[in-house]
């Protein structure tokens, strides 16, 4: 009894160490160290170039996940050269991961939550397009909010696969709920100064307001039903 204990523990310890060694999913804070301690290291942004001007990681090379030549601009890097890969949330950064190291890349990291997490932790950021003239401030969404209906806002982005299913039944639902209810959507890429002073750190995210106090907000795809659930709870 006590030498299968003996060899299970020996098991869970080996299997534990294992996924340590296999996994390179990095958080945030640890990648931002691991990128300042190698200065010889490739970091590569998988977004779009249109995503990486309005903001990146410092030093970081921008190398579209959706351009159909992906592979061949990658030749360019040394193989044996650690590379560290991010995208938006993690959803591209992911795919792209395990593309370039069937590519032969040796050491190959990933940013946990994408910048999204990178700018949740107040990292350090370079901007290419500072250029936001026409973003809404504060003072503008404060004004969406001053109102006796309910406020859905919907933070999206037009390149988000959930935002893009999810538009429809949100105009179903502004249609629907009109008596009661103001939609309000937040293109991210576009207001970025105003998303990040509101603290919102993903896509896509809807949040109830009212009487200008946030009631609820939610991360990710739901599904309409569950949006009319909570948006019935306010109505009076």
């Amino acid at each position: 009894m006590i030498r299968y204990v003996y060899t299970f523990l020996l098991f869970a310890i080996f299997s534990c160490n294992e996924k340590k060694l296999i996994s390179n999913l990095i958080s945030a804070n640890d990648f931002n160290q691991m990128i300042r301690n190698d200065k010889s290291s490739i970091i590569i942004d998988v977004r779009t170039p249109e995503e990486f001007n309005k903001g990146h990681l410092r030093n970081s090379l921008n190398v579209n996940w959706f351009d159909e030549n992906f592979d061949e601009n990658l030749k360019i890097f040394n193989k044996d050269l650690p590379v560290f890969v991010y995208c938006l949330s993690g959803g591209r950064s992911s795919k792209a991961n395990e593309k370039i190291k069937s590519l032969g890349f040796k050491n190959v990291y990933e940013l946990d939550g994408g910048i999204l997490e990178w700018r949740k932790n107040k990292l350090p950021e370079a901007l290419l397009n500072n250029n936001y003239e026409n973003s809404l401030t504060v003072d503008d969404f404060n004004v969406f909010i001053e109102t006796e209906k309910i406020v859905l806002v919907d933070y999206y982005a037009n390149w988000c696969a959930p935002c893009k299913i999810m538009e429809p039944y949100l105009d179903e639902i502004s249609n629907e709920y009109s008596k009661n209810l103001n939609l309000v959507r937040i293109n991210y890429d576009d207001n970025l100064p105003l998303v990040r002073s509101l603290e919102v750190y993903g896509l896509p995210v809807l949040q109830i307001y009212k009487d200008k106090k946030l009631l609820w907000s939610h991360v990710g795809f739901i599904e309409k039903s569950s949006v009319e659930k909570e948006i019935k709870k306010y109505i009076n």
